[in-house]
C-alpha cells in the first residue's frame, strides 16, 4: 500500500515537472548548459519525457521500466543542474542563491534512489 502510494506521488512529481517545461521553458532555458544544440527543442522533450515516465510509474505494470527511464532522464538532465551550480549568471537571473542550486546536484541522487526503488 505505501509503495503504491509512494509510486503516485512520486510520479505525480514528475509529471508536474514535466508540464512545467511547457508553462515556463524560460526558467529551463536559463539553465540549460550553452553547448547544447537546440535548447528549446530539449526543454520540450525532456519536459515530454518526464510526463510519460511519471505517468507510467503510477502503473504498476510499467513501473520498473518507467523507473529505470527516469534514472537515465535524471542523470541526462544533471549536466543542467551542474551548469546551473557553476554559473553565477544562472544563479543571479534566476534570482537563487548558489547554496540552493549546489543542493539540486545531492537532490538529483536522492531521486534516483528513489526511483531505483521503484524498479525492484
Amino acid at each position: 500500500m505505501k509503495k503504491n502510494i509512494g509510486r503516485y506521488l512520486f510520479g505525480s512529481v514528475f509529471i508536474l515537472a514535466g508540464i512545467s517545461h511547457f508553462t515556463m521553458p524560460e526558467f529551463f532555458l536559463i539553465i540549460m548548459p550553452p553547448l547544447l544544440p537546440y535548447p528549446l527543442a530539449l526543454v520540450y522533450i525532456s519536459g515530454l519525457a518526464e510526463i510519460v515516465l511519471g505517468g507510467a510509474l503510477c502503473f504498476k505494470k510499467f513501473e520498473s521500466k518507467a523507473a529505470l527511464g527516469l534514472i537515465f532522464l535524471l542523470i541526462a538532465v544533471f549536466p543542467a543542474n551542474i551548469y546551473m551550480a557553476l554559473s553565477e549568471a544562472v544563479q543571479n537571473q534566476l534570482n537563487t542563491p548558489a547554496v540552493v542550486a549546489w543542493l539540486r546536484l545531492p537532490l538529483q541522487g536522492v531521486f534516483i534512489g528513489f526511483a531505483n526503488y521503484f524498479r525492484k
